[in-house]
């Protein structure tokens, strides 16, 4: 029996509290992907043993070239998630992944996505990319962009294996 992911599109909650996102006319694409991404560690809950201790950070991984640029620091130096620093880490081919709990992939990892995915299987880390097809190859949320404006899509089948819970925010 062939099992499809359950898809779950821009919650008009979720843009309620991501206001600063919704003038996406003066931001580039990757500015607004910066401040979802942001956002998107306020409305998952990781279980704790994601964690090595109760005060290690929060870890937003970019696997692959960056395309935030500064974007990504402005949006999250200085500011906490769920009580928890936050802190930024690029990671190169045959780097484990699994220390980090969002992982944006790259565009430029389009060719490796299926062997990024494969490493990260019974692993906690949110993943996130704009490649398409993303969602049916198991990753969890794919940005997509629809009227020139960035969503997102979520693969709820995904989020659930990996022991992600959303927040009901």
């Amino acid at each position: 029996m062939k099992r499809r992911s359950k898809l779950i599109t821009c919650l008009p909650i979720f843009l309620f509290f991501c206001a600063p996102v919704l003038a996406q006319e003066a931001l580039p694409e990757y500015q607004i992907k910066a401040a979802y991404l942001y956002n998107f560690l306020k409305f998952v809950e990781w279980p704790e043993d994601a964690f090595p201790d109760p005060l290690a950070p929060i870890v937003i991984g970019i696997s692959g070239d960056d395309p935030f640029g500064n974007s990504l620091p402005q949006v999250v130096i200085g500011k906490t998630v769920q009580g928890r620093d936050l802190v930024i880490h690029k990671y190169h081919t045959g780097e484990d992944m699994r220390g980090a709990h969002i992982l944006f992939i790259s565009p430029s990892e389009k060719k490796r996505l299926p062997q990024i995915l494969s490493s990260l299987r019974g692993s906690s880390v949110l993943t996130v990319a704009d490649a398409e097809g993303f969602l049916e190859a198991g990753g969890m949320i794919q940005f997509v962009s629809e009227n020139d404006r960035v969503r997102f899509a979520i693969n709820v089948d995904a989020t659930s294996k990996a022991k992600l819970k959303r927040s009901a925010k």
